[in-house]
């Protein structure tokens, strides 16, 4: 890689464009980078890193580039990096351009500009540039893989940090380890030890969770197994468990198929002797069943025998009923008879009492005989009683045209009066509609105006309120600003204060004997001295911060200025300049015409209908007067033939009703009189014939009494009996015979009399023996029962164990090849000797090469006097492997690097920087390097170590490398001609190039 050309712009402290022509130096081979302090020199070698990885070295990278900026740039010009290289035999430029908080191109405030890169090639044929890539990822992509190294192993290794490297000797292992894992990034056998860690501890915890579940599994068998199966003293993941498991496992079965044997064979005794009980059993049941049967019999033949004469009696009474049933139906007859003339005789007795006391001796025949002749007297009287019902209905029709005609005669009134107004009425209402009707067209014209109206009242509100947030903002706007300037000045005030006094903070530093760090000597005749007016580091940093803090709060106020006034611009283009109160005078007014509006319109329903009513109304009343009018001329000829017909009927009735108020009275009682004669008539000739058929039915039932045997009827009825009555006899007959039949059958059988003849039964004694027998046999079952599901438990167990084991043997080979693996790369294995872990071992071999090419250069520097060695002896209980000695020719002895002096440090520093960058070069694939950059520390070599380095530096000139030395030692000016000075001012720092090829 050949750096050609890098521009600046607005970047760090170059405020203005500066180019450096890394061609016109490099053709020296050596130059020199100087300046003051705090110039920019470190800047120029951040621009170099920032154009390739887009990112600066290590503690200077913060926020997102927005601190790259240089604040003495102008604030129209944007910070921009170019650098134009070789790089694997191709020519690029990379341009990138960090974040940019901009000013506005309209109004006030500012925006933030997203970051740029370009990437373009060179094309030798064509002669031009062509772009490539404008992604930030692709550009880095293509850079990382075209140097081959990330932006930590550039900075190692092409800006060569002396004060990192002397840190490195004096570092411990650890400390070693880690700068050189992020070189030769060996991140990946450290992923190697973690993974191989993981898998172990992952296959560690599925061995014991197979160990704790063969446990569980052995535990579940000593409960099943009960005393026979003692458990090994193993926990989960000690070696032997499962063998000790399974042999338990054995034995526990072997002792529980013998215990089901025995199981098996007691329960086959107890099954035999249940057997032999249940039948002595059986036979004991069947002689106490005979012998109480006997007993019974004998017991029922006695009450049988007790019980003979009422059976006797009930026979005789069945005997009797059976006479009195030929009796049954004249009793029957005579009964009903009997009851036909009491309510014969009863009706009789109510119709006489409702007679006159005229008729009470009169027989059936004179009764008859009144009430035809009270028939035909009123058949006399129906014409008078159609004569009185027309009179009744003629007076009503008369009452009813007169009713007419007062009602036609208010009709006729009250629609005359109504017509009467009805032209004045139909005006008052069609204005009504038409009011209406032209409010509503008005309320449809105002509801348009009111929603604009009321926007622009709103808008003129925010109007006015934005107008005061401007005026705020533009007076907390000139005062931030004026905090700002003061502040800055301030700051440039102590900047300057201090600058001047830069020499007595130096000075301060100073320690007798110790080199100076800006001309490198070690005796100080004359240091300068702080005056009273001293500024030092920290007051011109707290001025810096203020400074900031105030331009922070003055873009703050700028930003919240421009808002506001384009909210303002915004609510005045729509409010326009009509002020609030007028607006909301306006808008008040709109709205009570609207809601006035509103109110009448809401009318118009109601007036229609009104309107349509009233032109119902007077359609009803006109039809009303023609028709009562029609009415009243055709009532009068009515009237007149209503009267004389009215007058011819009361002169007939007077004449038809006698004494009694009306005709209808006088057929009333004539009509009742007739009906009493005849109902007494009929009852009476009722009376007589019942009466006869009594005497008949007498007689009848005194002759069947006497066939039957009876001496009278009253003892006939009382031989009879009712359907229950004689059910419950026949019943009590028929049990008292099937009784003595079953009694005289028991008593004959056989076996029954053999069996009275034997001593007792003892069932109690049969069924307790039974009942023990059955006992045993229950237990011997639940006994064989626990035995066959205990091995039957143990066998199912110990089937899943060994299934378990089966299963775990190849997790339990892995665990074993994995921990053994671990354990070898973390260092801890017996069989790791120098308890090296595997990232430590890789780094070994790499800082091996390091101090090998470190040694060349190293004993040039040092007139062939040291040598670094690597080391890969342990330190205390630390692990070895990145040790780093120096050899000392002189002496013959070898030492740790920490013991160099402060010179020897800076050549074995740079000599070891030097071979890292080659070792570091052929790790990123072989690509060349031909542009270095060493960083400050020569001011510790006396002039003959200084001429010493200085050669090996030249050296590589040879090898067609440039390298450039950071430093502000003044004996470097005059040693190397090719120079880039960084000159500092007020306004920003400039560059300077001169002396180049």
């Amino acid at each position: 890689m050949r750096l050609h050309r890098l521009d600046l712009t607005a970047f760090g402290p170059f405020g203005g464009s500066q180019t450096v022509d890394f061609d016109e130096l490099s053709a020296a081979g050596l130059f020199l980078l100087h300046g003051p302090t705090g110039a920019g020199k470190t800047s120029v070698l951040d621009g170099v890193c920032y154009a390739l990885y887009g990112a600066v070295p290590g503690a200077r990278q913060s926020g997102q580039g927005l601190t790259l900026r240089s604040d003495h740039a102008a604030a129209a010009t944007r910070t921009s990096v170019t650098l134009e290289l070789t790089v694997a035999g191709r020519r690029l430029e990379i341009t990138r351009q960090p974040p940019w908080e901009r000013p506005k191109k309209r109004g006030t405030g500012s925006t933030l500009d997203k970051a740029q890169s370009w990437l373009r090639e060179y094309d030798g044929t064509a002669g031009s540039w062509k772009d490539l890539s404008r992604s930030h990822q692709e550009i880095g992509e293509e850079i990382t893989q075209l140097l081959g190294m990330s932006r930590e192993q550039f900075c190692q290794v092409v800006l060569l940090p002396q004060g990192d490297f002397a840190r490195f000797l004096r570092a411990d292992a650890e400390a070693r380890g880690k700068l050189l894992g992020r070189l030769f990034d060996t991140h990946r056998f450290a992923e190697v030890e973690k993974r191989l860690a993981e898998r172990r501890r992952t296959a560690e915890a599925q061995v014991r969770e197979g160990d704790a579940a063969l446990l569980a599994d052995a535990h579940r068998m000593q409960q099943a197994a009960g005393d026979a199966m003692e458990l090994p003293e193993l926990a989960p993941g000690e070696p032997g468990l499962a063998e000790a498991v399974l042999s338990a496992a054995a034995v526990a079965r072997a002792t529980a198929r013998e215990q089901l044997t025995i199981a098996h064979c007691r329960l086959a005794a107890a099954e035999s002797r249940q057997a032999a009980a249940e039948r002595d059993l059986a036979d004991v049941r069947e002689l106490d069943r005979l012998q109480r049967r006997f007993a019974q019999a004998r017991e029922r033949a006695a009450l049988l025998e007790e019980r003979a004469d009422g059976y006797h009696q009930a026979q005789a009474r069945m005997e009797r009923a059976r006479k009195a049933e030929a009796v049954a139906p004249a009793l029957e007859l005579r009964e009903a008879a009997e009851a036909e003339h009491r309510r014969a005789a009863a009706a009789e007795a109510r119709a006489r009492g409702l007679l006159p006391e005229t008729f009470a001796e009169a027989g059936a025949a004179g009764l008859a005989s009144a009430a035809r002749r009270s028939a035909e007297e009123l058949g006399g009287l129906d014409s008078a009683r159609r004569a009185e019902q027309r009179l009744g209905r003629l007076i009503a029709e008369r009452a009813d045209l007169e009713h007419e005609e007062r009602s036609d005669e208010d009709v006729l009134q009250e629609a005359e009066t109504w017509l009467a107004g009805w032209d004045e009425s139909r005006a008052g209402l069609q204005q009504d509609v038409e009011s209406a009707q032209e409010a509503a067209t008005r309320a449809e014209q105002l509801a348009v105006q009111r929603e604009p109206a009321r926007k622009r009242l709103a808008a003129a509100r925010q109007r006015d309120e934005f107008a005061r947030d401007t005026d705020d903002a533009q007076r907390q706007v000139i005062e931030a600003t004026e905090r700002a300037l003061k502040a800055r000045a301030e700051w440039l005030e102590v900047k300057e204060q201090r600058l001047n006094g830069i020499a007595a903070e130096l000075a301060a530093q100073l320690t007798e004997g110790a080199p100076c760090a800006v001309c490198g000597a070690t005796e100080h005749p004359a240091p300068a001295r702080k005056d009273a007016g001293h500024v030092d580091r920290e007051t011109e940093e707290s001025a810096l911060a203020a400074s900031q803090h105030a331009d922070e709060e003055r873009a703050e106020a700028e930003r919240r200025l421009a808002f506001v006034q384009r909210a303002l611009a915004a609510a005045q283009g729509e409010a326009g300049d009509t002020s609030t109160e007028e607006l909301a005078v306006q808008v008040e007014e709109l709205e009570r015409q609207y809601a006035q509006a509103r109110g009448l319109a809401s009318a118009l329903h109601t007036a229609t209908e009104q309107l349509r009513q009233a032109e119902r109304e007077r359609e009803r009343r006109l039809t009303a007067q023609r028709e009562a009018a029609v009415r009243t001329a055709s009532r009068g000829a009515r009237r007149d033939a209503l009267d004389r017909e009215r007058t011819a009927l009361e002169a007939e009735l007077a004449e038809a009703r006698g004494e009694a108020g009306s005709v209808a009275v006088r057929a009333a009682q004539l009509e009742r009189q007739a009906a009493l004669l005849t109902d007494a008539a009929d009852t009476a000739r009722v009376a007589e014939d019942t009466a006869q058929r009594l005497k008949d039915a007498d007689a009848r039932l005194a002759d069947a009494a006497f066939r039957a045997g009876f001496d009278t009827p009253g003892a006939a009825a009382a031989a009879l009996l009712d359907d229950a009555a004689h059910r419950d006899l026949q019943h009590r007959l028929d049990a008292w015979q099937d009784e003595e039949a079953a009694v005289r059958a028991v008593l004959a059988e056989t076996d029954t009399a053999e069996a009275a003849r034997q001593p007792d039964a003892d069932v109690t004694g049969a069924e307790r023996v039974a009942a023990d027998a059955a006992g045993r046999v229950r237990e011997a079952a639940s006994a064989r029962d626990a035995a066959a599901r205990r091995c039957a438990e143990l066998d199912r167990l110990s089937a899943r164990a060994a299934t378990g084991l089966r299963r775990l043997a190849p997790l339990r080979e892995e665990y074993d090849r994995v921990a053994r693996l671990s354990a070898l790369a973390a260092g801890t294995s017996a069989d790791n000797e120098r308890k090296m872990r595997l990232e430590s071992y890789v780094l070994a071999a790499r800082l091996e090469q390091v101090a090998a090419a470190a040694t060349a250069r190293l004993q040039r520097m040092s007139s062939g006097r040291y040598t670094l060695v690597h080391s890969d002896d342990r330190s205390g209980r630390g692990r070895s492997g990145l040790g780093l000695h120096v050899v000392d020719a002189w002496t013959g002895r070898e030492r740790d690097t920490s013991t160099l002096s402060g010179g020897e440090t800076f050549f074995a520093s740079l000599a070891l920087a030097l071979g890292l960058a080659d070792v570091v070069t052929d790790e990123a694939g072989g690509v060349r390097l031909d542009t270095l950059f060493i960083d400050e520390g020569f001011g510790s070599l006396d002039d003959q170590t200084l001429d010493e380095v200085l050669d090996v530096l030249d050296a590589l000139r040879e090898r067609d490398r440039s390298v450039g030395i950071v430093s502000h030692v003044a004996d470097l000016r005059r040693r190397i001609h090719a120079q880039l000075e960084v000159v500092k001012g007020r306004s920003g720092s400039v560059l300077r190039q001169r002396g180049g090829g």
